[in-house]
């Protein structure tokens, strides 16, 4: 590895644009957020990942430190630093706890700061909160300082902070509160592709990243009778990761730095299938295709399967415990493979949390399954408990590419 650290600036231009210098050459992220599959990433083009926490960077990747990994693949990151919460107890008042906070910054950027692999530091995730007109402007004094921290220590990496979305009040805090910062993180989900015409309305004339992207959240689509939230297809679901990274990148040249699409790998938020773009025993789902294609301009040699459709009558419906429906799936594989299909019916999530906080999984119910396991149709019967479900098909091509979808139903007695 080359121990010679990288020199990242943010340079502003007199038009008003921006541009990101990578040891001295022009860069924009074409990134993800996580930390696994970094191979894969820089093979579609991908060229930067984000992180949360400094604990992160601990994390063996193919026996590797991760950003010796990350380095070796040709991918920066930026440096997640978390900022704590007030939602999470974290109390701004409290001297200890906000020296505390200070000292253990200190420390990470003194260890990580030659690293070669290091584009910026993303110095906290959400910490303002979701509630429209209410933020804590302590919080924003705090970040001015702890960016002022960061850049005594380390004099050649740009301060980024995230925020959950465009909220006037943010914006006005930060140009306020926040001279320290260098480049506005802003995750945002459905209205993405309209967040760098958003900011300059706001007043926000510096550069920013679009740090968490993809599909549109639980909480912006429909819900069914009983309030589960409608899962999109997979095909939408590519098509509008695609676009909104493709609209984001061209209609705000010279102001938007790079993207990172939400999120690398598996996770349980609502369903377990909802934002990642990986299944949990790692094969790859559409939306990676889509990035791949949206980074490099080109399809992978595999991809995917596409699934057509997916019916049963019980979809969006409330039935009675015990009855009996059949479930039909039409998915392809344009390799020709031959796929596999396993099915599943789980319990309607009721761990549900806020800000991508932890969920556990909800219980799955092998036995509700009666015929046509690994099938492309099968009977199955509703389970006897009354509640909300999810019936589940994922199609595996056996190349390490899969496709997955749910139905909700209403279980009755």
């Amino acid at each position: 590895m080359d121990p010679a650290g990288s020199v990242v600036k943010v340079v502003s231009k007199p038009d008003g644009s921006f541009t990101l210098l990578l040891n001295g050459e022009p860069y924009i992220a074409r990134g993800a957020g996580g930390h696994q599959n970094l191979a894969l990433l820089a093979a579609s083009g991908g060229n930067s990942i984000r992180t949360w926490g400094i604990e992160q960077l601990e994390q063996m990747v193919d026996g590797k430190p991760l950003l010796d990994r990350a380095h070796e693949s040709g991918v920066s990151v930026t440096v997640g630093f978390w900022v704590q919460h007030e939602r999470h107890g974290f109390d701004y008042s409290n001297t200890a706890s906000i020296e505390e906070q200070r000292a253990r910054l200190r420390d990470a950027v003194e260890k990580y700061k030659d690293h070669p692999a290091l584009l910026t530091w993303g110095l906290g995730n959400e910490m303002e909160g979701f509630e429209s007109g209410k933020t804590d402007v302590r919080i924003w004094k705090e970040l001015n300082h702890l960016a002022a921290i960061i850049k005594e220590l380390d004099k050649n990496h740009p301060v980024m902070t995230v925020i959950a979305g465009t909220q006037q009040s943010k914006i006005d805090d930060i140009l306020q509160h926040y001279p320290n910062i260098d480049i506005l993180g802003v995750n945002q989900y459905g209205s993405a592709s309209g967040t760098g015409e958003t900011l300059d309305g706001m007043g926000w004339k510096g550069p920013y990243m679009l740090t968490e992207f993809g599909v549109s959240g639980t909480w912006e689509g429909p819900v069914t009778s009983w309030g589960a939230p409608i899962e999109p297809d997979p095909s939408t679901k590519a098509a509008e990761t695609y676009t909104t990274y493709m609209m984001d990148r061209d209609n705000n040249v010279g102001r938007n730095l790079g993207s990172y699409v939400f999120y690398w790998g598996q996770k349980q938020e609502a369903t377990a299938t909802w934002y990642g773009m990986f299944l949990q025993s790692g094969e790859k789902l559409p939306r990676v295709d889509a990035m791949a294609y949206a980074w490099s301009g080109k399809w992978p040699d595999n991809r995917a399967p596409k699934l057509r459709s997916l019916e049963t009558p019980a979809a969006f419906k409330h039935v009675k415990a015990g009855s009996e429906f059949h479930a039909e799936v039409d998915c392809v594989d344009r390799e020709g493979d031959e796929l596999r299909y396993v099915w599943d019916i789980r319990a309607e999530s009721t761990d549900r949390k806020t800000g991508g906080d932890a969920e556990a999984a909800p219980p799955s119910f092998p036995g509700a399954i009666q015929t046509g396991q690994g099938s492309r149709r099968i009977l199955f019967k509703a389970p006897n408990r009354p509640g909300g479900y999810r019936l589940f098909v994922t199609a595996y091509d056996g190349q390490g590419g899969a496709v997955v979808h749910n139905l909700p139903f209403h279980v009755e007695n």
